[in-house]
């Protein structure tokens, strides 16, 4: 029974990553009506966040080994909670910009702390949950931020209140902290059992930082689709920019459904398969897309975009803990969230300013061909983690 309470209290963690992505995003064009500031300051914030968040990524294995997991989930919870509190009451865009670094850094840490916890602890079909809950955070907030702006509130009130939400939750993980000593054993002891059988073999030195830039592959790749799709709706197939909207919501939709689909068999179909699958499936529904056809067509691509994604990104944290020891798996993983703000802040600009001087049309082109060579170096990193971690996959 504390086993079940606190898988659900991690995925009520995880919710907590994607609800403050709704106040620089759903937010900002109220924001930046508020502090008298043109579009493109967002880009302030964006990057405030990104730097602090890949930062806490790259550097909270050390804080998660002295800490534990449960006081680095509270105390991060804690800070976004303050974070967003901060927000509703910020005086200036200065003070946006500043608040933005311990939310960054709060939801980097509880990133890190807890995809180490869930690839160490359970199985590939909860990290696969625990992603899906990730869409969860990232679709509730846009909602709560929409109700404030429509009521007096404004978007202050709608940080308040996600704010308060945060605090609640810092106070549950703070009230749980005695539960985080009492995770399953099960999927521990079959990845020491690789850990002990692969001892005989060194690992290769690069994987360390394969592992890694896989993550800034992906999520560049994502980030790209989510950032561009909608321009390419409106700027080449004649959308309006409500349906583009509504469109979106087909990829992100596909995304958080798919990873809750993909949990149930995500157990016996192993995380090395279903890696391959995914990226083959979004390189399929992006060459689709590249067709232009009719809007149904468009549709089917966007769906089968964010299906294929779906696995990808808990599959390769999960695979993590089968293909390294346990302390450096610890490392890894910090790297690999790190790696994953990088690769959504820079690539997706550098596609922007291409199509801006190429055009739309090279977007998805590039996206290709983010993907192609992600499953060339996924494939790459299997090789050099083979053998008996090829194993674990499948009893994960």
């Amino acid at each position: 029974m504390a086993q079940r309470f606190l898988l659900v209290i991690i995925y009520l963690s995880f919710i907590s990553i994607g609800l403050p992505d709704a106040v620089t995003g759903t937010a900002w064009p109220a924001v930046r009506l508020t502090f008298g500031q043109p579009l493109e300051a967002l880009s302030a914030i964006v990057m405030a966040f990104t730097v602090s968040g890949a930062l806490s990524g790259f550097f909270g294995s050390v804080v998660i080994k002295k800490f534990g997991t449960g006081i680095v989930a509270a105390a991060s919870c804690l800070i976004t909670s303050l974070a967003l509190i901060g927000y509703a009451v910020s005086p200036s865009f200065v003070w946006l910009v500043v608040l933005t670094v311990p939310m960054g850094l709060g939801c980097g840490a509880v990133d890190s702390a807890l995809n180490n916890f869930v690839s160490q602890h359970y199985t590939a079909r909860h990290m696969n949950w625990l992603h899906g809950f990730w869409g969860v955070g990232v679709t509730l907030g846009p909602l709560v931020i929409g109700a404030a702006l429509a009521s007096s509130s404004g978007w202050r009130g709608g940080a308040l209140t996600l704010g308060l939400m945060q605090l609640a939750l810092a106070l549950v993980l703070a009230l749980s902290l005695s539960l985080w000593h009492k995770a399953p054993l099960a999927h521990a002891q079959a990845t020491e059992a690789g850990h002990a059988a692969r001892s005989q073999h060194s690992t290769h030195p690069l994987a360390v930082w394969i592992a890694p830039l896989t993550f800034f592959i992906y999520v560049a790749a994502e980030a790209s689709v989510g950032v561009w799709m909608a321009s390419i709706l409106v700027g080449s197939r004649q959308f309006t920019p409500a349906q583009a909207g509504g469109w979106m919501s087909v990829y992100f939709g596909a995304i958080m459904v798919g990873r809750f689909a993909i949990g149930l068999v995500a157990n016996h179909l192993g995380n090395r398969l279903l890696v391959r699958l995914g990226i083959g499936l979004s390189i399929v529904g992006v060459l689709l897309f590249m067709l232009n056809g009719p809007y149904a067509l468009s549709m089917l691509a966007l769906a089968l975009i964010g299906l294929g994604f779906a696995p990808v990104y808990p599959s390769l944290m999960h695979e993590t803990a089968n293909r390294f020891a346990p302390d450096v798996a610890r490392v890894v993983i910090g790297r690999q969230a790190g790696c994953s703000y990088v690769g959504a802040f820079f690539l997706p600009p550098l596609t922007g300013v291409i199509a801006g001087s190429v055009g739309l049309w090279v977007i998805m082109p590039a996206i290709a061909a983010m993907l192609v060579i992600l499953l060339l170096v996924t494939q790459w990193l299997d090789r050099m983690t083979p053998a008996e971690t090829e194993g674990l996959a499948v009893v994960n």
